[in-house]
């Protein structure tokens, strides 16, 4: 089970990076890049990812960092609300309330490093946030929907 907050596994993680001679580098690897997903069902499997990147000759790993800010809570709220109308009593709203309780925690971690030309990803994330990024596609789906009501 995931903790609910990943910044003690983040202050982990920088230790074992430097533990290794390697150099972080703050960045987060967009998917317009080529990228292979490291998969390991083992909790402290990257470890094993950190260990690949320096048997691979990098240098360094990027590292990024998602924390929960009350302005992103108030944002989805707002387009929930909006988006629900009249019906206020959803349950996209009950959840997006909920993530307040998470606000100013890190929700998401993502390492990475390249090799030749392709980049290497490792990402974990807490229930919550993986709920936060539901919600957030869910607003931005039916802010795409267009509703014809014209009686022809």
């Amino acid at each position: 089970m995931q903790p609910d907050n990943l910044i003690s596994l983040k202050d982990d993680m920088v230790a074992f990076i430097a533990g290794h001679g390697m150099r972080r580098l703050n960045a987060y690897v967009t998917e317009d890049v080529p990228t292979v997903i490291f998969e390991e069902e083992n909790p402290d499997g990257w470890k094993d990812f950190v260990e690949h990147a320096k048997a691979a000759g990098s240098p360094f790993v990027t590292m990024s960092e998602v924390i929960l800010e009350k302005s992103d809570v108030a944002i989805l709220l707002e387009q929930l609300r909006d988006q629900t109308f009249p019906d206020d009593n959803s349950e996209e709203l009950d959840d997006a309330e909920y993530l307040v309780n998470h606000v100013g925690k890190v929700g998401y971690l993502q390492l990475g490093f390249a090799h030749q030309g392709v980049m290497f990803i490792f990402e974990v994330a807490t229930d919550w946030y993986d709920s936060f990024q539901n919600l957030m596609e869910t607003v931005t789906d039916l802010g795409g929907i267009v509703v014809d009501d014209s009686d022809e």
